[in-house]
């Protein structure tokens, strides 16, 4: 059977992606599925076609995403409020991606349910940096303003919709550091939030000893803050 040109051309045009993306461990996949477990999410529509998508503010960091994906897909862009940041989405439509996805533990609503994918030691500070680039937090400033010495404070935060993820995510992390408080919030949130030398270990562990500038798989206004807590902290 032989289809007119007018189907043909209403027809959608498959795009080039690599599909066994997360099938198989490494770097660049950790800090994705990292990412996707913070900002991500599976739908299904009317039809049953299936997509995974990233929507985030960073257009830089997407692309970056989108080149090791060696995804040919288009990063879509809409702003909801006027005085609001823009947000970017790359979408992809992949059955086989999508059940990837669902086996490494990231389901269609993975808000409370989602658990934290069995990921190998070695992957682990890929993966810990890429949801702490997506829905982690870190602060750092001075405590005790009022008083004559003031002490200088850093604070990492995870946080997530899912306690048992946190609760996991926690005990991963033990073998870095043995801190870190899970606090349950009232708003259908919770946090993970470590102190000041917690927090110098973790930020070790996640970005000085991956090679994550290579494939530019990282947040440069994060990392960022770091540099700010060390020019408190000189004499």
């Amino acid at each position: 059977m032989f289809l007119s040109r007018d189907i043909l051309n209403r027809m959608p045009v498959a795009k080039k992606i690599n599909d066994d993306f997360f099938k198989k461990w490494s770097s660049e996949m950790a800090y994705v599925l990292g990412f996707f477990a913070a900002d991500g999410y599976i739908t299904v529509n009317k039809r049953g076609g299936q997509f995974w998508s990233i929507q985030i503010t960073d257009l830089e960091l997407l692309r970056s995403i989108r080149a090791v994906l060696k995804s040919e897909h288009t990063i879509g862009e809409r702003r909801v409020e006027k005085n609001e940041k823009t947000l970017y989405r790359l979408q992809i439509g992949s059955v086989g991606m999508c059940d990837d996805l669902r086996t490494l533990g990231l389901r269609e609503r993975k808000a409370k349910g989602m658990s934290l994918p069995h990921v190998p030691s070695r992957y682990l500070q890929d993966f810990v940096r890429g949801y702490f680039e997506g829905d982690g937090n870190i602060w750092c400033g001075l405590y005790h303003k009022d008083r004559k010495t003031q002490t200088p404070a850093l604070t990492i935060v995870f946080t997530s919709c899912s306690v048992p993820f946190l609760m996991n995510l926690k005990a991963r992390l033990n073998g870095i550091c043995h801190g870190g408080c899970l606090y349950k919030s009232k708003r259908n949130y919770a946090r993970l939030q470590y102190g000041t030398k917690d927090s110098l270990k973790l930020y070790d562990f996640m970005y000085n000893h991956s090679d994550y500038k290579k494939n530019g798989l990282f947040l440069e206004r994060k990392r960022v803050v770091l540099e700010k807590y060390k020019r408190l902290v000189r004499p």
